[in-house]
């Protein structure tokens, strides 16, 4: 999906011109992928714009970063009010957010020692990430030969940039395999995650997504789901899944910052009922709670003007 150019993005604490914003060819995390992002999106309300989960997410960054060793140059405060002031400068009513912290220009060879950690935040304009129909009609699925890695391997609890090469050769493989996305296995055979979002399997009309064990990433659209499905009476267990577990399920969706909510047809060419009462429900509330029209989670709703 091509990259809408705004106008600013906040770069080691200045609003620079977009065409401006650039990087050493020989930047550290380009060449050795030590860095951490996250995704974020701000939606149109009836107060303007409103950053879903801002603390939570640029929270999580922070987690990251010290999971890495890594030590931010700003403060969370100081990133969730340039986050504001980027959506703000944009002018966009709903955005996807992207805040990255990486290690710059300074020394070539594994060792950060010498080298300063650079911090950049942009917007753009980015719709539904599976699809514009994603929750109605649902995605096509299958198991990637592609294994989640472990937690001695790459840590899956950080949202680190040289995490993602597992997650695209995922995605590659089951793009050019006609599918639509990819479900990650650890190395026990259970269910981790999708490339970029987490998993809900509906057996016996409960709610079950993989533990953080599994190698999952502890999504904060996850936890709103959970949190959601259940104030809507369904009952939410966090549990182990095997690949059967997905071929005979009741009903199944995937969701992330990115994906929102988006129902699951099939997997592995096995059809799964779509979209399934459950995830019609929550996905409703989802976008909802997001455009800040629930009262309950209108604290998820941070205005950036």
């Amino acid at each position: 999906m091509p990259i809408e150019p705004t106008e600013k993005i906040w770069l080691n604490g200045e609003m620079v011109d977009w065409d401006d914003a650039k990087i050493h060819v020989l930047t550290h995390s380009l060449h050795y992928g030590m860095g951490v992002f996250e995704g974020i999106r701000a939606y149109e309300t009836d107060e303007g714009p409103a950053v879903f989960r801002l603390t939570d997410h640029i929270e999580r960054l922070e987690q990251s970063a010290k999971i890495l060793m890594m030590e931010l140059p700003y403060s969370v405060d100081e990133l969730i009010a340039a986050t504001k002031q980027v959506v703000a400068a944009s002018g966009l009513p709903s955005c996807y957010i992207r805040p990255i912290a990486y290690y710059g220009y300074g020394e070539m060879g594994l060792a950060t020692t010498n080298c300063d950690v650079e911090v950049a935040i942009a917007c753009w304009p980015w719709g539904a990430y599976l699809g514009d129909d994603a929750a109605t009609k649902g995605v096509r699925m299958k198991i990637s030969s592609w294994t989640r890695h472990e937690h001695n391997t790459m840590p899956p609890a950080a949202k680190t940039t040289g995490n993602y090469v597992n997650s695209t050769l995922a995605k590659m493989e089951a793009l050019r395999a006609g599918y639509d996305e990819a479900v990650m296995l650890n190395s026990q055979g259970l269910v981790s995650e999708c490339t970029g979002e987490n998993i809900f399997v509906s057996r016996g009309q409960k709610l079950i997504t993989p533990p953080l064990v599994a190698g999952a990433l502890e999504g904060i659209t996850q936890h709103s789901v959970m949190t959601i499905a259940r104030d809507l009476g369904f009952d939410v267990a966090v549990d182990s899944l095997a690949r059967s577990d997905l071929y005979i399920a009741e009903e199944m969706f995937v969701c992330g910052t990115a994906a929102e909510v988006s129902a699951v047809n099939s997997v592995d060419d096995r059809e799964i009922p779509c979209p399934g009462e459950m995830t019609s429900a929550i996905a409703g509330a989802y976008a909802d709670a997001v455009r800040g029209r629930t009262d309950r989670y209108k604290d998820w709703n941070e205005h950036a003007r």
